[in-house]
């Protein structure tokens, strides 16, 4: 699944003619109107789909998918995930990474010193944090911000840190 980056996740029928309603975790929403095909994830099993329309709702996304005609189909994909091939996806500006980048490079210090391994990355909206477990277990959070993520490198696999003042005396 490396090659997939994960769009949505479906959490309800809509209407009766096979509609899903969908909770989209990209940034970019609106590439729903142009990818043609997504790759359904339910229960360990993929399959791509044509994707037939998409219009947006509050904070969902309403999409159409081939082959699922009636809200008893559209019924059996709850908590399903939908995902595209990285191949469709916008490429990354410069200092941007997809988040399934980030898990599992390794952070280290200033002084090259392991820090820990991302675990994960919060969007609270102001910025990200990355979650970094350390080798004792113990979770470290840090502000995806210039003045404390210094570089991630990718081919390298890992995140450059800046450990900034009482950010590690928990």
């Amino acid at each position: 699944m490396d090659d997939l980056l994960r769009v949505g996740v479906i959490t309800s029928p809509h209407g009766i003619r096979g509609e899903v309603n969908l909770f989209p975790t990209t940034d970019e929403p609106e590439q729903f109107k142009h990818w043609k095909t997504l790759v359904l994830v339910q229960k360990r099993e993929q399959k791509e789909l044509k994707l037939q329309s998409a219009k947006f709702f509050k904070q969902m996304v309403i999409v159409k998918l081939e082959g699922i005609d009636d809200r008893n189909q559209a019924e059996l994909l709850r908590q399903a995930e939908l995902y595209i091939h990285r191949s469709q996806a916008r490429p990354c500006e410069e200092n941007e990474n997809y988040i399934t980048d980030l898990i599992g490079l390794k952070v280290v210090d200033e002084e090259k010193t392991v820090i820990g391994t991302c675990s994960d990355v919060l969007q609270t909206g102001a910025n990200d944090v990355y979650e970094v477990t350390c080798p004792d277990g113990k979770q470290v959070l840090f502000p995806a911000i210039p003045q404390c993520i210094l570089k991630v490198d990718l081919e390298a696999g890992e995140i450059l840190v800046h450990v900034m003042d009482g950010l590690m005396d928990l």
